[in-house]
């Protein structure tokens, strides 16, 4: 199949985008001294993943068991449950353990640590856990100087292993100037390796510091004592990581193919068929200097078509728009049946709207590459 024969909206993968991505993340990696164990999340796809792997990573992150399932069955077997523990799906997790999986999981409280550790020794078990650290105050986890980190780690016995600390700088989202997304980064790497360095003179072995964020992955200038790092939209990169500064639109590999079907041209508008059921209704760029609205429009061969927005979107329907200005000829420049590409926001919530990726090829030839879903 080509683009010109795919039914729209439909979610187009550009290949060696996506293959370019994934060599630059792993050499930086490499470059660093660390492993590089990707976060899956993003594509939720078997072909992506493998490609991942097969440029040098080392075992993968996963947001849901779900995914921990799929990419087991599919011969994976060392994975991190980035998401914390809730006691209701110990269960799940064990049959993975239980199945040959060596999957750990993450805790950032007394209260999960000690429901670990019981459902552990009901069972028979030993769950490899880290203890999620908040390096930027941005989410969950445990500050680095937390006075019952240590306690975190002793509630595990008998149920469970500390196998290490983990963080995750999602502020850097925020950021867009190279010296403060480098302070970030170092920020980052410092708390987590500190909590780590807390925890063994506590006597705890805490082999694993894992840190990471796509920003905080590309910015930082060293990583010493982090053995692993993990990122996750740089595989597609979308506008939000442009806007941050970490990837150009000419990166961005994944893209929304779409229709004109319509017009208001009094209102300088095309109608398309992919609203926000395809593109999502996530506005990560209106918190930015550049607003992207719900996309960048570009042309069918993906080159960005200047000032071209998704500026509104209902369910199925996007109106396409200067993001400055009124195109009083905008039916004229896109007749009804031209197809479009539009770059996303953010490219694991757009991509989470199909169940399917078209993977476009250099010859223009496209593969149909299945997507994971549910928990």
């Amino acid at each position: 199949m080509t683009l010109n024969s795919i039914s729209t909206p439909a979610a187009i993968i550009d290949t060696a985008r996506m293959r370019a991505n994934i060599r630059r993340m792993q050499e930086r990696m490499n470059g660093l001294g660390v492993a590089f164990r990707p976060h899956v999340k993003t594509a939720k796809s078997l072909p992506v993943t493998e490609a991942q792997l097969a440029a040098g990573a080392k075992g993968i992150t996963v947001s849901t068991l779900k995914e921990a399932e799929q990419f087991f069955a599919s011969g994976i077997t060392d994975i991190t449950y980035a998401v914390g523990m809730a006691a209701a799906k110990l269960p799940q997790a064990l049959r993975l353990m239980r199945q040959g999986c060596e999957l750990k999981i993450i805790t950032d409280s007394l209260e999960s640590a000690r429901a670990i550790a019981a459902f552990g020794k009901e069972n028979n078990a030993d769950f490899a856990v880290l203890i999620e650290i908040d390096t930027d105050g941005h989410r969950s986890g445990v500050l680095p100087d937390a006075p019952d980190l240590a306690d975190i780690a002793a509630a595990l016995k008998g149920g469970g292993t500390l196998s290490g600390v983990l963080t995750h700088a999602g502020s850097s989202y925020d950021l867009s100037e190279r010296a403060a997304l480098e302070a970030m980064a170092e920020q980052e790497r410092s708390g987590c390796v500190h909590a780590a360095e807390r925890l063994r003179a506590a006597g705890f072995a805490c082999p694993m510091v894992s840190v990471g964020s796509t920003p905080t992955a590309l910015c930082a200038k060293a990583l010493p004592g982090v053995t692993e790092v993990r990122a996750g939209v740089y595989v597609f990169f979308d506008l939000v990581m442009h806007n941050v500064g970490v990837c150009t639109k000419d990166d961005i590999a994944l893209s929304v193919l779409t229709t004109v079907i319509g017009h208001q041209k009094e209102k300088g508008w095309a109608i398309v068929d992919a609203g926000w059921m395809a593109m999502s209704r996530d506005r990560g760029t209106a918190r930015h200097g550049t607003d992207f609205g719900y996309g960048q429009v570009c042309d069918l061969s993906g080159a960005p078509l200047p000032g071209y927005i998704i500026s509104s979107a209902n369910q199925e329907h996007g109106i396409v728009s200067l993001a400055q200005g009124t195109d009083g000829h905008i039916a004229e420049r896109f007749p009804v049946g031209t197809l479009l590409r539009v770059l996303p926001n953010h490219a694991c919530a757009t991509g989470a709207q199909f169940p399917e990726y078209h993977a476009l090829a250099a010859d223009g030839g496209t593969q149909v590459w299945p997507r994971f879903y549910g928990w």
